[in-house]
């Protein structure tokens, strides 16, 4: 089936969170997500979502994405074309930041609606076969008192997960360590436990903190421990860190991710799929990681995000649940795992009740 674009529409929806979750950058309380909806001559509608961070971001994000939609009206439902025809258009503006996000989006929608048209999952479409892909719970331990932390742990677990991440970045060094030796008693060895300190640390600091890790030990990685794009000082931190160092959710298209890679910046990989180009852009991201034989985990996006790990660079999907409550099946968990869904596409349907419920 050939299809051709029609029109697409963004709606900026506000989900309550099930567990707020604090960082050092802040708490969220609302999942602000921008829906997007792909329309075709063909009757079928691609849908794929954006993470806008907070509400007061998603108007400008819709804008763009209502202005692309005008430059692709009739064009092919080709998402290679579709992404060189829109750089192409924002060579000047620059391909990054939330014009990159609404470019992400547009695309995540097209490979949905080709999906569809061929009745086969995006895995597959990929050239995968659909499988569990291994999970961790990143829905909670924010920055909260231990008995607390200690608590919710223990329910992320129960979740049905053999693997959890810990919020750090707290003020005093003795403060994160304190709390890593809580959440680890509470899960047990038997748990995987990756930590976070979203951005939060210098790189001196970094490195004390980095070390104390190491020497309480038991961790699988530290993300983000320093300014996302310091690829210089992160690389410092991978040479003398012993614990793996975990980067990529910020990373804006494959460029920049080749360009840490060069620098020697991290251990492991984990790009975002809203910033690193959608499924075609995390494509070349996969090839780039494969090329440095490098595990590729994922940052949000679960729905999206377990089709895209189905390829040889899969180590760990991360699982929140804040699109849930306007989607028609959400994602399951089973045994430390998300199956990929055999629905075509992405396997995406709107609950239009509860997006009309939280519309923005």
């Amino acid at each position: 089936m050939k299809l051709k674009i029609e029109n697409i529409h963004a709606r900026a929806v506000a989900v309550p969170m099930k567990r707020p979750l604090s960082t050092s950058t802040g708490a969220l309380t609302t999942a602000a997500l921008l829906l997007i909806d792909l329309e075709t001559d063909g009757g079928i509608v691609g849908r794929s979502y954006l993470f806008g961070i907070g509400k007061h971001n998603l108007p400008p994000i819709a804008k763009l994405v209502e202005a692309m939609a005008e430059m692709l009206k009739g064009d092919a439902v080709a998402p290679f074309d579709i992404e060189r025809k829109l750089r192409t258009k924002y060579t000047l503006l620059g391909v990054h930041n939330i014009v990159l996000f609404a470019m992400s989006g547009i695309d995540m929608a097209a490979w949905d609606a080709l999906g569809q048209a061929l009745g086969q999952p995006l895995a597959r479409l990929l050239g995968a076969t659909p499988r569990p892909i291994p999970a961790y719970n990143s829905k909670g331990l924010g920055i909260m008192p231990l008995k607390s932390l200690a608590a919710e742990a223990q329910e992320l677990v129960n979740e049905g997960f053999t693997a959890v991440k810990l919020r750090l970045g707290r003020q005093q060094a003795r403060d994160d360590l304190e709390a890593l030796r809580v959440a680890k008693k509470a899960i047990g060895p038997g748990v995987t436990l990756m930590v976070d300190f979203n951005q939060a640390l210098s790189v001196a600091e970094a490195l004390q903190r980095g070390r104390m890790i190491d020497e309480e030990g038991g961790v699988c990685w530290i993300e983000e421990p320093v300014r996302a794009d310091d690829f210089a000082g992160s690389a410092r931190l991978a040479r003398e860190i012993a614990t793996p160092i975990q980067i990529g959710e910020n990373f804006m298209g494959p460029e920049q991710m080749a360009q840490a890679l060069t620098a020697g910046a991290c251990d492991f990989v984990m790009p975002d799929a809203q910033r690193i180009g959608g499924v075609t852009g995390w494509m070349r991201a996969a090839a780039l990681a494969q090329g440095a034989g490098m595990e590729m985990s994922s940052h949000l996006f679960p729905e999206a995000s377990c089709h895209l790990l189905a390829a040889p660079t899969c180590h760990w999907l991360e699982f929140v649940d804040w699109a849930e409550p306007i989607l028609q099946e959400p994602m399951q968990v089973k045994d430390g795992h998300v199956p990929i869904p055999e629905r075509p596409g992405l396997g995406m349907t709107w609950d239009e009740k509860a997006v009309k419920r939280f519309a923005v």
